[in-house]
């Protein structure tokens, strides 16, 4: 086959300039594939908002040649988006057997098990997606089947790390495959895109099997105590490490937190737990064990409100309530932004009077800076695309890149929605498609846009004023009101002058609109916002949403 002049497009729909809502197209002539479908959570700012997820249009506009969808491992920033899109563009899924069965979970709660076609490949099966073929090499991270992708295309082969780390004694499974990526290597690798998460961090990261002794020693020390621990529901390994410790010290462990229990329930399923006769016991028979034979195994690490452990902290979940004595954990660190919802938690933790625990009782799943280097070395790329991270993080890794020898004019850091197209000869970005991401608020996707997010910002800093006047019909005379109710601006009992001048100024739109004979609602709404909205900023230099409304009799 010829590669002189062949050009793949590589396009990211998300996890570039963020950490979640990863998804990229690959397209060569009459073929797309999708890696990942994730989702990720609101910021601050977008009010109201339940989560963010990919925006499809591009993949919509191209539905016919989209052959399917390859998942990397089972995290919600890789596949929490698929319920969502699937119901948009229905294509098949491919993925490992832990990832399949949490994927399988999402589709049965959406009623898409029946019309999703799914397959599950195995570490070094390769798959052919229309002119692409596609080979799944196994890496380690923190949850177990995570997998890195060859993608051959007439173009050159792409080496997709996934979320990935080097742990040499993995808890489950076995080693990555570095022999393969070194093979890739050999062949000659067109680009690499690589995990960015702690493209800052110097050094290795920590095998996730060190943090067994840390338990043990957690344990040892705290007897008397009960032990809650908070960890990342999909962390199968980590929830392993700690049942082994509790089955050491005699203690019985409840799971709490519904994606704990179902994550858990699949992995023990498909064997990638293994928890030892009689170790879980259910909920509902806590109160026939003292404190010392206890272990909660609790969602919430991240502080989210709705979580088990927020919670508990806050006496309002059914069943567990936090007691001075009891030993909490945190087994994971904030997730960028999270930080005041977990200090929030923790403070309310210590009200309460329980010991907090989160110095080194965690490790990352993402490779640090030494284990990167490793990858360009055996892969050797002429192309580096940093994926997976913030700015700062792609930047971070884009230097590396260039230490291992990969060229600056070589070395792309993207935005979400770019078009990079990538021959042996070169590569540039050749256009963007729609990639703002969609908002899902409740039951509603994509019906809040960026106007709706506006106008909540706005009532939230400045409140809201609503004038009702009511019109005689031809004349125009005004025959009721200038009414004023004031919600989020100021409390009107004790601003009652205030919202009189604020009639007045009211009456004198209506009295300019009449003598210029302005009849249009649209003009004389318009003329009461302008001449309100000035005088409240006059007087109380706030700017509150101004809505009019007016009726005729």
């Amino acid at each position: 086959m010829k590669t002189e002049n062949q050009t793949i497009r590589i396009i990211p729909l998300g996890g570039l300039e963020q950490i979640g809502m990863n998804m990229t197209a690959f397209e060569f002539e009459d073929s797309i594939i999708v890696v990942d479908c994730g989702l990720s959570f609101p910021e601050d700012e977008m009010l109201g908002i339940d989560l963010v997820i990919p925006d499809i249009t591009y993949l919509k506009e191209n539905a016919s040649k989209v052959k399917g969808v390859i998942i990397t491992h089972g995290h919600e920033d890789h596949i929490g988006a698929l319920p969502y899109i699937l119901k948009e563009l229905n294509m098949p899924i491919y993925a490992t057997k832990l990832t399949m069965g949490i994927i399988d979970n999402k589709l049965k709660e959406h009623n898409l098990l029946k019309s999703t076609k799914r397959k599950v490949i195995k570490y070094g099966q390769s798959i052919n997606l229309g002119c692409f073929r596609i080979e799944f090499i196994r890496t380690n991270h923190s949850i177990a089947d995570a997998t890195a992708l060859a993608i051959y295309s007439p173009a050159g082969i792409i080496v997709h790390t996934g979320d990935f780390k080097v742990d040499y004694t993995p808890v489950f499974g076995e080693v990555i495959d570095l022999q393969r990526f070194a093979e890739l290597g050999k062949k000659g690798v067109l680009a690499l895109m690589c995990d960015s998460t702690n493209a800052e961090r110097p050094g290795f990261t920590m095998s996730e099997r060190t943090l067994g002794k840390t338990f043990d020693t957690l344990f040892a020390e705290n007897k008397k105590q009960r032990i809650i621990i908070a960890t990342f529901a999909s962390n199968v390994d980590r929830v392993q490490q700690i049942i082994n410790s509790a089955h050491k010290f005699g203690r019985k462990v409840v799971v709490e937190g519904r994606s704990m229990v179902n994550i858990i329930t699949t992995a023990s399923e498909l064997g990638y737990i293994k928890i030892p006769d009689n170790t879980l016991i259910d909920i509902d028979h806590l109160k026939n064990y003292t404190d010392d034979q206890i272990v909660l195994i609790t969602t919430g690490s991240q502080g989210e409100t709705m979580a088990a452990l927020s919670r508990m902290a806050n006496s309002i979940h059914k069943k567990i309530s936090i007691k001075p004595g009891d030993t909490v954990i945190f087994s994971s660190n904030p997730i960028p932004g999270n930080e005041k919802a977990v200090s929030k938690i923790m403070n309310e933790l210590y009200a309460k009077g329980a010991e907090v625990i989160f110095q080194d009782t965690h490790v990352s799943g993402h490779a640090c800076q030494e284990e990167i280097k490793l990858i360009y070395a055996l892969t050797k790329p002429q192309y580096a695309i940093p994926v997976h991270g913030e700015y700062r993080h792609l930047r971070c890794q884009a230097k590396l890149a260039q230490d291992m020898g990969v060229p600056k004019k070589n070395t792309f850091i993207l935005n979400s929605g770019d078009v990079l197209a990538l021959s042996k000869e070169r590569g540039s970005v050749v256009g963007k498609v729609p990639a703002q991401g969609v908002f899902v608020d409740g039951l509603g996707v994509g019906d809040v846009g960026n106007i709706v997010l506006r106008d909540r910002q706005h009532l939230s800093q400045n409140g809201l004023l609503i004038v009702v006047v009511t019109l005689e019909r031809y004349s125009n005379q005004l025959m009721a009101g200038p009414d004023i109710v004031s919600r989020g601006f100021v409390y009107v009992r004790e601003s009652e002058t205030l919202i009189e001048d604020a009639r007045q100024v009211v009456r004198e739109s209506l009295d300019y609109c009449m003598n210029k004979n302005i009849t249009d609602w649209g003009k004389i709404k318009g003329q009461i916002k302008d001449s309100l909205g000035e005088f409240l900023w006059k007087r109380t230099k706030r700017n509150p949403m101004i809505l009019p409304i007016i009726t005729e009799v």
